[in-house]
């Protein structure tokens, strides 16, 4: 199993009325650090040929992020059988190491020319297993 992670810092735009990270943030973050760690791996006729769609989200909070906070997010993949991944996403405080929220997200692999499912190669699941 591979671990991908990156760092940002909780801005302004993040910030809901009860004054920490938005709910819906933490989603955006999910798809953008999976994109990331897909564009990092996987080389440009793979990324050509293939692309993924979220199907299914489940994140459990932990605790709360604030404004000027640095959130370390590290991800990996769990599983991957047929057409779906499962991808883990957990979000640390940076300065403390406390989780503050983890994410399960099932993806399916989509052939970029019928834009329909495709079962996911050995080729691609050997990407995130280094």
């Amino acid at each position: 199993m591979q671990y991908y992670e990156a760092t940002l810092t909780v801005n302004k735009t993040d910030i809901d009325d009860l004054d920490h990270v938005n709910n819906v943030c933490y989603v955006q973050w999910v798809e953008d650090i999976a994109k990331k760690h897909w564009l990092q791996n996987a080389p440009k006729q793979i990324q050509d040929t293939y692309f993924w769609v979220m199907l299914s989200h489940c994140i459990e909070y932990k605790g709360e992020a604030f404004l000027n906070d640095m959130i370390r997010l590290k991800t990996y993949i769990s599983k991957s059988e047929g057409l779906t991944s499962i991808r883990i996403v957990e979000f640390f405080n940076e300065h403390t190491n406390k989780l503050l929220a983890k994410s399960e997200t099932t993806w399916c692999l989509i052939k970029s020319e019928t834009r329909k499912p495709a079962r996911i190669t050995q080729e691609i699941k050997n990407l995130f297993l280094k």
